[in-house]
């Protein structure tokens, strides 16, 4: 008792707890005797000095006032129209232009429902077996991508996550490195896609497996794993670029360095479905995401199976990545950025973000692709070294804007 009191008497007044939303100090307060909370249990002690300052969705709406974020419909409609506006600049800009309403006619009379076509024949026919196929590539190819990169965020509640973290994009890229220097042609023409769709699903597996531990897979070992994985695999596409010859060397910098340049209606075929599939997969995980993203143990008091949740997303990422790297080689940063842009505007909710970043990475890539085969006409510039060029910038200035915001790393 004589502690107690000298502890609240007014000589020797300990300095008043931190807010523990914020680490504020609280106004300093004296209560009277006849105030029987100025006396503090020593659990409630105890409890107020183990919890570590922490951000507070209340504390941060009190402060800074509420966030009006735009309708999730209006979000959505916004995304078609531009994806829409970016299709038909990718099928009529170019070294032959094609207005937008003989585009538009064209794809009504291919189906059924009027009879125009583009006037010149010559024009019908590169719309129809070029630009096409290759517009509709880069839609699949981004759509995945940007859906990837956000449900692989999501999954290890890593901001800098992106599919190529788990080794799927090395692993693919592998894949189709290894058939062109060895040359093995079992699925004929499709044997490179092939070769690059099973690589990248190959080494999710072997990193999943490397990673795991006592039925248990630890999110910084299997980031970790991944690393390393791609640093094997890099180290095996060097190797094998050097004992290949130059037709070789030209598909192996296809490869590494992306493009849409090899579209056809043939490629659009096969990895459509895997994509309808993994975005209808990860679309349907979205609200298990929202859940996961509270943290593992309170995800698992909700009744969600964490471990087997992320298997479902490892598989559907796997899937997404390996059908895009599969037929337009390695694309860098599309999965990175695009979730990125889209919570800056629609907040971080799953629901709405991965059809978003499917959206908009689609989008993006259309756009990027019109770029890459216009800027430097009539030569083609890499498409991954085009969304390098514009992403690693944004992830930098991405980079400064958090640690500004939070004050520091720590």
């Amino acid at each position: 008792m004589t502690d107690v009191a000298h502890r609240t008497s007014g000589d020797d007044r300990s300095p008043p707890p931190a807010d523990l939303a914020g680490g504020r100090r609280l106004p300093a307060h004296d209560p009277g005797p006849s105030s029987p909370a100025s006396v503090a249990s020593p659990a409630s002690v105890a409890s107020s000095a183990s919890v570590a300052p922490i951000a507070s969705p209340t504390v941060d709406l009190l402060e800074n006032g509420p966030r009006h974020r735009p309708s999730p419909w209006l979000v959505i409609g916004v995304l078609v129209v531009a994806l829409v506006a970016a299709c038909v600049l990718g099928a009529g800009m170019g070294a032959f232009s094609i207005p937008p309403g003989e585009i538009l006619s064209s794809l009504l009379a291919h189906l059924g429902i009027g009879s125009g076509a583009v006037a010149d024949p010559m024009g019908e026919s590169l719309l129809w077996e070029i630009r096409f196929p290759r517009v509709a590539m880069a839609v699949i190819v981004g759509a995945s991508l940007g859906c990837a990169g956000a449900a692989m965020q999501g999954t290890f509640s890593n901001p800098l996550a992106e599919p190529g973290t788990v080794g799927v994009s090395s692993g693919a890229v592998l894949g189709a490195v290894a058939q062109i220097v060895v040359g093995f042609a079992l699925f004929g023409a499709l044997s490179l896609p092939v070769a690059a769709f099973v690589g990248g699903l190959l080494t999710v597996l072997l990193v999943y497996w490397s990673a795991r531990s006592d039925g248990r897979t630890e999110v910084v070992t299997l980031i970790l794993t991944g690393i390393a994985i791609n640093a094997f695999a890099g180290a095996v596409i060097g190797l094998l670029t050097f004992f290949s010859d130059d037709a070789e060397l030209r598909s192996i910098v296809f490869w590494t360095l992306g493009s849409m340049a090899q579209a056809t209606w043939q490629k659009v075929a096969i990895i459509t479905p895997f994509a309808v599939l993994g975005l209808g997969f990860a679309f349907a995980c979205a609200g298990r995401l929202d859940l996961l993203a509270l943290g593992e143990r309170p995800a698992r008091h909700l009744g969600i199976d964490v471990e087997r949740l992320r298997i479902t997303m490892l598989t559907i990422i796997a899937v997404l990545t390996a059908a895009a790297v599969a037929v337009s080689g390695q694309i860098l940063f599309v999965g990175l950025v695009i979730p990125h842009l889209v919570r800056m505007v629609a907040g971080p909710g799953h629901k709405l973000l991965l059809p978003a970043s499917a959206l908009l990475g689609a989008t993006i890539l259309v756009l990027a692709d019109l770029v890459a085969r216009t800027v430097a006409a009539p030569a083609e510039v890499p498409l991954g070294v085009l969304t390098a060029l514009i992403g690693a910038p944004f992830f930098f200035w991405q980079l400064r804007r958090t640690r500004a915001r939070q004050g520091g790393w720590a």
